[in-house]
């Protein structure tokens, strides 16, 4: 949704925008060509991602500070820039597709690769480190909770346990689809690779992190756009929206979530579990 995004962002020439999750600068990009002057923060805890978000910018790279950086690390970086607030934020917080489609990374099972899953390959912790150290326990109880996996958790995780040590990533597809049946198109794996993804990376906690800072960095009238792909994230957004409104600190923009048009479910599949969100800072106290 990047039109819908920059015409919530309400673009200003001269204006300071950040880009949370640059990705391969597709936003970021889109951004800076939009602004004769101004320039993008565009952060990502991905340092490879960073690296295309470059290649595919360089035609704007002008109007572009690009920085490695996580979603709790938003205030630190904008301070250590010697930014004041900006004129608005987007976050988009969806896995990059060049990761989900990179075997090497692991997010995927749909080709055998390493059961890794960091988004920043600095940290130490690997999806590896999960399937095949954690307890029984823990494994039914993230795969309950962040996979959404009601039925079959602690199937998956005594299977899972079993099998040690599993391989990579089409290994330990093979061990859930042995023990899960197959229903409709979504294959048994999928919502047991999504809950490892977010245990290795802190998901649920970067987001908390980004939704008590984001609001402290946007000047009165600047806007805030948020693109969550799963329901936990968006309950959240939305929890953290009302509140602001609430504290007549922010005006909700989007009554109802923005998704997607046709076309763009279209040409880009996966888009269609993205719904957007958008509030103005209003700039009052709490």
């Amino acid at each position: 949704m990047a039109e819908e995004s920059a015409a919530y962002l309400r673009l200003v020439d001269g204006g300071v925008y950040v880009d949370t999750t640059a990705g391969l600068g597709g936003h970021t990009g889109l951004i800076a060509r939009r602004l004769k002057s101004g320039t993008v923060i565009s952060l990502d805890r991905d340092a490879e991602t960073l690296d295309k978000a470059r290649e595919n910018t360089l035609d704007c790279t002008e109007r572009i500070v690009f920085r490695h950086s996580r979603f709790s690390q938003l205030g630190e970086t904008l301070a250590s820039l010697g930014l004041g607030k900006v004129d608005g934020i987007l976050s988009d917080l969806g896995v990059s597709r060049w990761q989900l489609t990179s075997p090497e990374r692991g997010f995927s099972f749909q080709q055998a690769g390493p059961l890794d899953m960091r988004m920043d390959r600095v940290q130490e912790l690997t999806a590896g480190d999960l399937v095949n150290r954690a307890s029984e326990t823990d494994l039914a109880n993230w795969i309950f909770q962040y996979g959404d996996e009601r039925r079959y958790a602690r199937r998956i995780a005594r299977a899972t346990v079993k099998a040690r040590p599993v391989r990579d990533s089409l290994h330990l597809a093979e061990v859930i689809a042995s023990v899960v049946p197959r229903t409709g198109k979504l294959h048994p794996a999928t919502r047991v690779f999504q809950a490892l993804r977010m245990v290795v990376n802190d998901e649920e906690g970067e987001l908390d992190a980004l939704l008590e800072q984001a609001p402290e960095w946007i000047k009165p009238g600047g806007r805030w756009v948020v693109i969550a792909f799963q329901s936990l994230d968006d309950r959240k957004v939305k929890r953290r929206f009302q509140s602001l409104a609430r504290e007549k600190r922010a005006t909700i923009l989007t009554k109802h979530v923005v998704r997607p048009g046709v076309e763009e479910t279209r040409a880009n599949p996966p888009s269609r579990s993205a719904v957007l969100r958008a509030l103005e800072m209003t700039g009052a106290a709490e």
